[in-house]
């Protein structure tokens, strides 16, 4: 299994990161994993609409262009089906049943995922109502992979 985490903006906290080391590590007896940065745009505070979605598209056309062909994609979107950890977990089983051996997680920017994105997306998956920064969400997104994972194998961990 190869997992990508595909992530907006670059990672500068050192508690996220070590935190984010921790879980890849965990993971690696479990799956290939890849974190895969992409430029966010740079703007201004104030955005019109026009510019927001300027932004969201370049930023989204960083993202589409590093999944490949046959990847299966979760989009992380704020309007995306909320699930409990055994759903996701028997959701990631059922896909390396069937042989998919692509997954990616898409991170989107402060102003969230482009339409071309969450077009592309296989699924859209939140994780509740409320707005977290996109840097904590790689770390909340990698523990709960890794969550799965032990749930997959009867592992344990998940209480």
């Amino acid at each position: 299994m190869n997992i990508s985490i595909i992530s907006v903006g670059k990672l500068k906290e050192k508690y996220l990161k070590m935190g984010i080391d921790e879980y890849v590590k965990r993971l690696s007896s479990y799956a290939k994993v890849d974190l895969i940065e992409v430029a966010d745009e740079k703007a201004p505070e104030q955005l019109s609409e026009a510019e927001m979605e300027i932004v969201k598209k370049k930023e989204g056309e960083r993202i589409l262009s590093k999944i490949p062909d046959g990847t299966y994609v979760y989009a992380l979107a704020i309007e995306g089906k909320m699930k409990t950890s055994e759903e996701f977990a028997e959701g990631l089983e059922k896909l390396m049943t069937y042989g998919t051996s692509k997954i990616a997680f898409v991170i989107g920017g402060s102003l969230g995922l482009h339409k071309d994105v969450l077009n592309r997306a296989n699924e859209k998956i939140s994780f509740g109502r409320m707005t977290f920064p996109h840097q904590l969400m790689r770390l909340i997104l990698l523990e709960q992979i890794y969550r799965g994972f032990r749930i997959m194998k009867g592992e344990p961990y998940h209480k």
